[in-house]
């Protein structure tokens, strides 16, 4: 959430905020009221105790008809005093409410508008021309069949659209995949986690997937859960309600998880193959920093994700999502979108996030520097979200005959191989 001295001193930065993001702006100002009504009803609050205790010891040196008329004040006060206890909790209640639908400031630098307006920054890598090559290309759904490395159709049959199965060697891709990012990542001082996919609301609410991003939540009501849709979920709660010495930071994970994902408003998007499917796994970096250190953390992950594409030799582009397209938690968000060949476009692979202390201050994440205590920074970045990055090797990497190069990276995990080839028929 943000700071609330922040709304009070500077609110035409929250409103400005929002307005970018396209966001209700008459949050702002139903906020500032609630949050004066919460202060002033605390005030007489205080003040009505104060009166209460006075006229407490007064009622224990009265006697007789002095008494009985203290008692008839202590009455009033009492129930004077329950009142501006319930106002300041109604108040406290209705800020806090709409304190958790105010969105992340955005970063001045972000572009402004919806989702098409973001900023390309760099390209790395160029599309092949497999024209020049002498063949059209497959999509990943063909290859797939042709490796006996994706069944959609059995998918379907037992969970329903948008599930699949990895098979043979699209499993072992996978596996692959998995251990080759963990070890970029050890290797970048990242300490591996195997995290939770189901969690309580607080974990949910508190890194912001319960604003915007609800209706792509799956719930389960009878345990009262959440499927995570990503770990940063769990590793941002990790730290849940303590207090990290700042000499700890920064710390660095690398969650491994399921995700789970409605797609509610995907309807149309995507339906075939596994670009967009309800249930996936992904390797999550996520980091928690003094806020001072943010933006250049947010580099570095950026930089991380970036050397996870390179070796996997895909050509992508590093874009500046436009503030429409945040979500309710980053201030700023860089997406490496890869290289589709069959769909002649840049497709998101990877995405990193700064959410400065916004998901911390929900979470009440703080750190302690020279005795003093404050929130500090969380960010995210996917290295691997395996659908998409097998859907971009198999596409990029493909050969004349249905068979598929692998990128050196990743031969140690695959006994070796060379190239994925076409199972017999």
């Amino acid at each position: 959430m943000i700071d609330l001295r922040l709304l009070r001193e500077d609110p035409d930065r929250v409103r400005a905020s929002q307005r970018a993001r396209g966001e209700d702006v008459a949050l702002v100002d139903e906020l500032l009221s609630a949050d004066e009504r919460r202060r002033s009803s605390g005030v007489r609050f205080d003040e009505l105790r104060a009166q209460q205790k006075q006229l407490g010891k007064q009622v224990a040196q009265a006697k007789g008809d002095d008494k009985t008329e203290l008692l008839k004040k202590t009455k009033e006060l009492s129930d004077a005093v329950k009142a501006a206890n319930a106002e300041q909790d109604a108040a406290a209640e209705e800020a806090q409410a709409l304190l958790l639908r105010i969105a992340n400031l955005v970063n001045p630098e972000v572009p402004v508008g919806g989702e098409d307006d973001f900023a390309v920054l760099e390209t790395v890598g160029s599309p092949r021309d497999f024209a020049a090559e002498g063949f059209e290309p497959k999509d990943h759904l063909e290859l797939g069949a042709l490796l006996g490395a994706i069944d959609t159709e059995r998918a379907a049959k037992v969970s329903g659209s948008r599930f699949y199965y990895l098979t043979g060697v699209g499993a072992l891709l996978e596996l692959a995949l998995v251990n080759a990012a963990i070890a970029q990542a050890t290797a970048a001082g990242f300490t591996p986690m195997l995290t939770p996919a189901l969690v309580k609301p607080r974990a949910m609410e508190g890194t912001g997937f319960l604003g915007q991003a609800a209706e792509d939540v799956y719930y389960l009501d009878k345990d009262d859960r959440y499927l995570v849709g990503t770990s940063e979920v769990t590793l941002a709660a990790y730290h849940m309600d303590e207090i990290l010495d700042a000499a700890q930071l920064p710390l660095r994970y690398a969650g491994f998880s399921p995700c789970f994902r409605r797609e509610a408003g995907s309807h149309g998007k995507d339906t075939r193959g596994i670009i967009r499917v309800h249930q996936f796994d992904k390797v999550e970096m996520f980091s928690f920093v003094a806020p001072e250190d943010a933006a250049a953390e947010h580099k570095r992950l950026l930089d991380w994700e970036k050397q996870w594409l390179t070796s996997l030799e895909l050509p992508f582009q590093v874009i500046d999502v436009a503030s429409g397209d945040l979500g309710l938690s980053a201030s700023r968000k860089y997406d490496c979108e890869a290289w589709i060949p069959t769909q002649g476009k840049y497709r998101e692979l990877t995405s990193t996030s700064n959410c400065d202390e916004f998901q911390a201050r929900r979470l009440s994440v703080r750190m302690r520097e020279e005795g003093k205590v404050r929130p500090l920074a969380t960010l995210n970045g996917t290295l691997c979200a395996v659908p998409r990055t097998i859907v971009a090797i198999l596409e990029n990497h493909q050969q004349a005959d249905g068979s598929v190069r692998v990128p050196e990276v990743l031969r140690p995990y695959l006994g070796g191989r060379e190239v994925l080839e076409p199972i017999a028929r």
